[in-house]
């Protein structure tokens, strides 16, 4: 039982860092009233926070694996508080900026924390799915839930109470997570290597501004010279990985098509889903009319599907193997955008928000629990960051693309006509993971790779 309620104390950690990641976008408005930020200040404002979280989730997975996971999060978690109220009550822009780096570098100890703290928790290949289902879950609804929180704490308090939220949560994280988590680290981790934690995030940082900036104002040399840099710091990451005795991350396992296509599908996932709370954010306030708090309510149904599939995934494993459970959700999900693309009724919305919703929830529960379990038990904090890392990948990519898609399409037609448009477009890429996975992954489970220096 014990272990369960570690898992709920994981679960609240991750839903908060998945609400901070949306909930900031509703409160823009009112803190340029108030701070009166520049424009680059605004991106910065909105962007620092997931530049700083991906760049070092690689680090900081490979950090808990050798100082403990338990310890790293409950640090992380603290830190989490401070930035918080640093945040709430910054006084200038530029201080708002670097609370929310703050707030980066204490999410990026805490997400492949509790990831991996699960993996070493269920031992049970059947118990860590559930774990998992849980987790993914939490992920999912944290994302939706995000503008919702931000919309009712916005229509009655000042726009720095969508951080000062986050304190009470922290607080019982630690409370509680000193209490049930337990510490496990890896036994034999090497040296630290300073130089590929710099290299990884030399790799991610440019490349998640480049797919930003593309969003924001189209090709540019800035985001190309960006895009070129992160190119070139994530193969000197790998070229370093394949030459050293105590890699970070086994870059071997991506060889593996079950590996590498459990990362892919995890990023596709995420890319929907991102995307589609983006688009249809816009399309509830700007066409519809709802405000901010109307149109988080009326994304709920996906966040709830999200949360509700969980009681489902054993059996439709058992019937279909996790392959093609993985091609099932992602291909549920295309479905589900394609009815938006035929009607953008929100009786019709409402209905491929929970297919949506279901299939995401489903693909992204057994990609990630495929990634972790493919490595040992010891190396889980690293595995956890690649997944997480495909997550923000994911996230940014959904963004980029489908809002780069929108805007083309809102230029030639009706707003309406792109919502519809975009849908399709995302729907079709679903359509090509799902068979990519059904091709690529196995439906058995598979098994963690044995490290070179095992006897």
């Amino acid at each position: 039982m014990r272990k369960w309620a570690a898992l709920g104390v994981l679960s609240l950690a991750l839903l908060l860092i998945a609400v901070d990641g949306t909930v900031l976008a509703l409160a823009i408005p009112a803190l340029q009233q108030d701070l009166v930020p520049s424009t680059a200040e605004v991106l910065w404002i909105g962007d620092i926070y997931s530049f700083v979280l991906g760049g070092l989730l690689i680090t900081m997975g490979t950090l808990g694996d050798r100082i403990g996971r338990k310890k790293l999060l409950l640090t992380g978690a603290f830190g989490f508080g401070v930035a918080s109220l640093l945040a709430a009550f910054a006084p200038s822009a530029g201080w708002l900026i670097v609370a929310r780096a703050l707030l980066g570098v204490a999410g990026a100890t805490i997400m492949p924390s509790t990831l991996s703290i699960i993996r070493n928790l269920f031992t049970d290949p059947a118990e860590r799915t559930r774990a998992v289902a849980v987790w993914a879950a939490t992920a999912t609804a944290g994302a939706a839930l995000g503008p919702l929180i931000g919309g009712a704490l916005l229509e009655h308090f000042w726009w720095g109470s969508v951080f000062v939220i986050n304190l009470p949560v922290m607080a019982a994280l630690l409370v509680f997570g000193a209490w049930w988590l337990p510490e496990s680290r890896d036994p034999n981790p090497g040296p630290f290597d300073l130089v590929s934690a710099l290299l990884s995030a030399v790799g991610v940082v440019p490349l998640v501004y480049a797919i930003k900036e593309l969003a924001l104002v189209g090709p540019t040399w800035t985001a190309l010279l960006a895009g070129l840099a992160g190119v070139a710091g994530l193969w000197l990451f790998v070229r370093r990985q394949q030459a050293s005795k105590h890699p970070m991350i086994d870059v071997a396992l991506f060889r593996t098509p079950a590996f590498s296509g459990a990362v892919g599908a995890t990023m596709i996932a995420i890319f929907a889903l991102t995307g589609l709370v983006f688009f249809l954010s816009q399309y509830f306030q700007n066409v519809l009319g709802y405000s901010p708090l109307e149109a988080g309510l009326r994304e709920l149904p996906l966040g709830l599907a999200g949360m509700l599939v969980v009681v489902a995934i054993g059996p439709v494993v058992r019937l279909l193997g996790r392959g093609r459970a993985i091609a099932l959700g992602l291909l549920a999900s295309a479905g589900g955008l394609s009815i938006v693309g035929f009607n953008a009724q929100y009786g019709a919305i409402a209905v491929a928000l929970v297919i949506v919703g279901a299939g995401v929830g489903l693909a992204l529960t057994l990609t990630t629990d495929a990634v972790v379990s493919a490595v040992p038990v010891d190396k889980a904090g690293a595995a956890s960051a690649v997944s997480e890392t495909a997550y923000e990948f994911g996230a940014a990519l959904g963004i980029a693309v489908l809002g780069t898609v929108l805007s083309a399409w809102a230029a030639t037609g009706t707003f309406t006509e792109a919502v519809q448009g975009t849908a399709f477009v995302a729907a079709a890429l679903l359509a090509l993971a799902s068979f990519v996975a059904y091709r690529l992954i196995p439906d058995g489970t598979p098994r963690p790779a044995v490290r070179a220096d095992a006897p």
